[in-house]
């Protein structure tokens, strides 16, 4: 590699978690629990990256104020973190790639959309924060995906320029913010098919996981 400073970003959950349908069925069990049916395959397409405030606003209504939304993003997340705690594992291959990432010296970082609890439930729950030269999660940035903002957010704290960032995602709304953010990508399909990211001008390489790649190719 050259002596250009380079990182890898790191979408949390779906991309080092493969945890997408927990996500899912907790949202779904929530808005139940309300009266709303919602479709599965839809509504992560639509949402995955987005805050959780933002969902619940769009999903129940813009009047609820900034406490409702956090009493009511706290129940949801409890809910997550219940049914998906004896699955927690971080997705095959995942520590050798960061192991040769970090060899190479290329920066790590997380742009994730999830909320402090559940980065902490992850990242500590795995001992995997240490490994990382920042951590931006909802409450860092003020908007989720796709707005760039928490993928630019982990390039300035790692001192990298945008263009010498390759993002790790699973979802469409992360690939557009990685295109936003002037960012490469690489897409994992551990909830949806290829077929989900052909249009995306910024996407690299499209893997089944971590296993398939190697740190020392991505930014030939």
């Amino acid at each position: 590699m050259s002596m250009t400073q380079r990182a890898f970003v790191f979408d949390m959950d779906g991309t080092i978690v493969d945890n997408m349908a927990f996500h899912t069925s907790s949202w779904i069990t929530f808005f139940e629990r309300r009266g709303r049916t919602i479709d599965p395959d839809e509504f992560f397409r639509a949402t995955a990256g987005r805050q959780g405030g933002e969902i619940i606003r769009s999903y129940l209504g813009e009047h609820l104020s900034i406490e409702e939304v956090a009493l009511l993003n706290h129940e949801k997340e409890s809910v997550y973190r219940e049914l998906y705690g004896p699955h927690l594992k971080a997705v095959d291959g995942f520590g050798a790639l960061i192991a040769q990432a970090k060899s190479h010296g290329v920066k790590l970082a997380v742009g994730t959309a999830a909320p402090p609890a559940n980065v902490e439930f992850t990242l500590d729950g795995l001992d995997l924060r240490r490994h990382f030269d920042a951590v931006v999660g909802a409450t860092d940035v003020a908007r989720g995906k796709p707005h760039p903002d928490v993928f630019l957010r982990a390039a300035e704290l790692c001192g990298v320029q945008p263009e010498h960032c390759i993002v790790f995602e699973d979802a469409p709304l992360g690939v557009e913010a990685a295109r936003r953010a002037g960012m490469r990508c690489v897409v994992l399909t551990t909830t949806l098919p290829a077929s989900a990211f052909t249009g995306f001008d910024n996407v690299i390489a499209i893997v089944r996981d971590f296993s398939e790649l190697k740190a020392e190719l991505l930014f030939a």
